[in-house]
């Protein structure tokens, strides 16, 4: 494997603004909850598994269920999920994977209708930052776990 380099150290002043941008959308009216499915379902997607890692941490650090994660890869399969979560879950999946000629109105309706205007506008930068930490992560290999005690979740008592 090629060494790959730091970019936390290659370029601080924009990591620290990215990092403010998603520490802002902790203020987002959007649960807790479901931003953690949101973040998992992307590095998943993405096959990232340093977020993939972060997120499963944090997220069971905040009370999630482990069968719950298990599930986000087969959501539409789940019943352990309600419909608020299923629409995030949709829409994380869709601004992941853009398809060709965007987003269906069909899909857009679905999760209209479980998010209010500025849930749904938080929402999909709450995708949009997960999808960005998914690509300079995976481009440059970070490994997983790494960070754990500076972002809080070295007891979360997953290993």
């Amino acid at each position: 494997m090629t060494s790959r380099i730091d970019y936390q150290k290659q370029s601080p002043d924009l990591f620290k603004k990215f990092v403010a941008f998603s520490l802002a959308l902790k203020q987002s009216p959007v649960e807790e909850t479901i931003r953690h499915l949101v973040d998992i379902r992307a590095s998943q997607m993405n096959g990232c598994a340093f977020c993939l890692d972060m997120h499963v941490k944090e997220a069971t650090k905040h009370g999630e269920r482990q069968l719950r994660m298990h599930h986000v890869a087969a959501w539409r399969e789940s019943n352990l999920f309600n419909d608020r979560e299923r629409a995030a879950l949709e829409w994380t999946e869709i601004l992941t994977h853009l398809p060709a000629h965007g987003v269906p109105d069909e899909v857009y309706a679905r999760v209209r209708e479980a998010f209010s205007e500025k849930e749904l506008s938080d929402l999909t930068f709450q995708v949009m930052s997960i999808n960005a930490w998914n690509r300079v992560n995976v481009g440059f290999q970070t490994e997983p776990g790494i960070h754990d005690k500076a972002f809080g979740i070295e007891g979360s008592g997953l290993v």
